[in-house]
């Protein structure tokens, strides 16, 4: 395959025409954050880059030193483009290690967010039907020959003789077999091997064993016997362990032995090695006396080539195995969100599943975050239970997702609880469940916006007391969580409290429809007609669509398309389908601003407190819904958006509220998340202004007057000013 930008793609990127392959986002480099912020060494130590101690000379190296951190990105493909791998510097604040800058291998500056500046992809799934671990890529150059030797003794002893077709492999093959009475040896060298379970071969027309040697022996001229071992090493079949699919040694050495590749002795090597023949047969958990004995050939025939000693041999074969460090390799928060590409591709390409075709699927996740998440999220879970043991036998679940809020793009989707990797449900996209108090923010954009001609603001007074609505099925007579009421309150201390009450006069005052209408705007699909105790949350929505609705507050009005796919291809590199982002104006930005400037004070001194993060600067909304049922957190700090969900699969009460069991969820996700992106300011609009208006009359008064308080108004509808020479009348209290 070669990509749109002409350069050659290396072996691995090669994708074969059945095979699926999806793709995190790359990660940018950008100024702004600190190296430990954004786990700049744990992200690449994921791609498989050795750190060493001096300014990288190759590919796949990286070097972290008081004021540089240098990256030697590898080459790859993205975005239909053959990326070519490069030497990248990140200027570095001794003091914190804050990115200052990114330079190239001349130390001359890079704009960031250029073509390029980023890290590499990370490969998520490499199918969208079978489950199976992530690949755990490895670097040939930096196994030790102890690892990758039992593999050319077991499968091909002559890969680096032969131009890969091997007929004096085939007779010694079939001669070895013979004695033995079963089969011991394989004919294939290693390169075929590699051609026929990635399905390399372009064209099945004249026959698949002619054309298969034909896509060898083009392989074997066009790459290197390294590169060839080290594609082979990357995706051969190691067996199902609890029902995933292992694929790659650095998979098998982690789902096996819980360690790196590189780690791997020499007995445990070879048992591997000998696993390839027949990765289920010669299964070490299912058959582990079978994968002993293959395994004792693979050390003989070691001895026998020279490339281990006696010595070496007898220490590997008197090593006991199992018992066996077992690591669970489900991938854990993975599984709803391949779920969720898949029918991206379905809906985009739907002959996909029919003719069996392979995908390049470029999503927006960040792999790391999705990790940390799903880390986050199996904890908070865990230490509910273990805190409120009435929870301990119930289906307890949680659901997590971030949005870049400018361009949509999901960075994070955790539908379920890690614990159990059989949950297919994803309650991110599918869990309809009441937001409760969550849902105040989306009443505000009615109230600070048209509202009948009379638009409310945040020093806007209210009253908070008992209200009765006369409805067709009767009185209707909502009342605050706490049963108390406090009478006159500003809208800025209702929503900080979370009052109930003066929530329903917002929307009795500028229409239960307007409000509904405009709420649907959002993208919270609520129903026609909106029963009027949807101003309180008692409707049904799903943590996609709350997180949705809320990026309307960073985004200044304008509601936003969730990505969760940026771009399908096919293997060959033509163009699906692209990721459809898009932006709609809900509200105009000074009305969203001020809901959003209200939501930074919900966090600092209100019911989303337990949100609050050092160092950042948090905006967003506790929600509870009735008999606390569902507990939720939607917020976000500058334009990362998250949004949590806790609750009851079966709708048993959870018992806590967004403050206990949600926004300490939000925060712990947030600590991993905020870091890894440069904070970004939300600029006040224009149109938003301040002034002091008098606590007891809502009259504006001049700055720092005794009983006044300053607040923010849209241009505009300010209240009146109060005048010194005759009373003026208080601005209304809204009852």
């Amino acid at each position: 395959m070669v990509p749109a930008g002409g350069a050659r793609a290396g072996l691995e990127d090669e994708l074969g025409r059945s095979e699926v392959r999806v793709l995190s986002a790359p990660y940018p480099l950008s100024p702004g954050v600190t190296v430990t912020g954004a786990a700049l060494p744990e992200r690449l130590e994921r791609l498989g880059y050795q750190r060493i101690h001096d300014r990288p000379e190759r590919p796949g190296e990286f070097f972290w030193g008081l004021d540089r951190f240098w990256i030697y990105r590898r080459a790859h493909d993205y975005d239909g483009e053959r990326v070519e791998a490069r030497l990248l510097g990140l200027e570095l604040s001794r003091e914190d290690g804050t990115v200052l800058g990114v330079i190239d291998a001349d130390q001359r500056p890079v704009a960031a967010g250029g073509e390029g500046v980023w890290l590499e992809p990370e490969v998520l799934a490499e199918s969208l039907t079978e489950r199976r671990a992530r690949r755990r890529p490895i670097e040939l150059a930096q196994l030790p020959e102890h690892v990758w030797r039992p593999v050319l003794a077991a499968e091909d002893s002559r890969f680096f003789e032969h131009s890969g077709l091997d007929a004096r492999g085939i007779a010694r093959a079939l001669l070895a077999n013979a004695r033995a009475g079963k089969v011991v040896q394989g004919g294939s060298t290693i390169t075929q091997q590699l051609i026929k379970s990635r399905d390399l071969t372009p064209k099945r027309s004249f026959g698949r064993k002619l054309s298969e040697a034909v896509r060898t022996l083009e392989v074997e001229a066009e790459y290197d016997k390294e590169e060839i071992l080290q594609a082979y090493l990357n995706h051969v079949y190691f067996g199902h362990l609890d029902g995933v699919g292992i694929y790659g040694l650095g998979a098998a050495a982690r789902a096996y032995f819980s360690k790196a590749a590189a780690d791997l002795d020499l007995a445990q090597a070879a048992v591997l090695a000998a696993m390839i023949q027949g990765p289920n047969r010669l299964s070490l958990v299912r058959h582990p006396q079978a994968a002993r004995e293959r395994q004792v050939w693979v050390l003989g025939r070691m001895e026998e080539l020279g490339w281990a000693t006696a010595g070496e041999v007898a220490a590997a074969r008197g090593k006991t195995l199992p018992p066996l460090a077992l690591s669970p390799p489900a991938p854990r928060g993975d599984r709803q969100l391949i779920a969720w590409v898949a029918e991206v591709v379905r809906l985009e390409a739907p002959d996909r599943f029919e003719e069996g075709r392979g995908f390049l699927v470029e999503t927006a996740f960040d792999a790391a975050l999705q990790d940390a998440a799903t880390e986050v999220v199996e904890t908070h879970l865990a230490d509910l239970r273990r805190e409120h043991p009435r929870l301990k036998n119930l289906p307890l679940s949680a659901a997590v997702v971030t949005l870049d809020a400018r361009t949509g793009e999901v960075l994070v989707h955790v539908a379920g609880d890690p614990a159990d990797p059989d949950d297919a449900f994803d309650r991110v996209r599918q869990a309809r469940r009441q937001p409760g108090s969550a849902i105040k923010p989306l009443v505000l954009l009615e109230a600070f916006g048209d509202c009948n001609d009379d638009p409310l603001y945040p020093a806007r007074r209210i009253e908070d007391g008992p209200i009765t609505l006369e409805l067709e099925s009767g009185p209707w007579q909502p009342t605050n969580f706490s049963p108390t009421f406090r009478g006159t309150v500003t809208l800025r201390d209702a929503l900080v409290a979370s009052l109930n009450t003066p929530f329903v006069r917002v929307a009795r005052h500028c229409g239960f429809e307007p409000t509904a209408l405009r709420i649907r705007r959002a993208g919270v699909p609520l129903p026609e007609p909106a029963p009027p105790a949807f101003v309180l949350g008692a409707v049904e929505t799903t943590p996609l669509a709350m997180a949705r609705s809320f990026a309307v507050f960073p985004n200044l009005g304008e509601r936003v398309r969730a990505v969760p796919v940026r771009r399908i291809a096919r293997p060959g590199g033509s163009l699906v389908a692209h990721g459809r982002s898009g932006r709609r104006r809900v509200v105009d930005a000074a009305s969203a601003y001020l809901v959003l400037d209200l939501l930074r004070d919900a966090v600092a001194r209100g019911t989303g407190q337990a949100a609050a993060l050092e160092g950042f600067t948090a905006w967003g909304k506790t929600g509870t819904s009735d008999e606390r049922r569902d507990a939720w957190f939607v917020g976000g700090i500058g334009e990362l958006l998250t949004a949590v969900w806790v609750g009851v699969d079966d709708g048993t009460p959870l018992g806590l509220t967004g403050s206990d069991a949600a926004a300490p969820l939000w925060h712990d996700v947030m600590a991993r998340v905020a870091p890894s992106r440069p904070a970004t300011a939300i600029e006040r609009p224009v149109r938003v202004t301040t002034a002091w208006v008098q606590d007891d009359t809502g009259l504006r008064v001049r700055p720092h007057r005794p009983g006044s308080h300053e607040d923010l108004f849209r241009r505009g509808a300010e209240p009146l000013h109060r005048r010194l020479l005759r009373a003026d009348e208080p601005v209304p209290v809204l009852r």
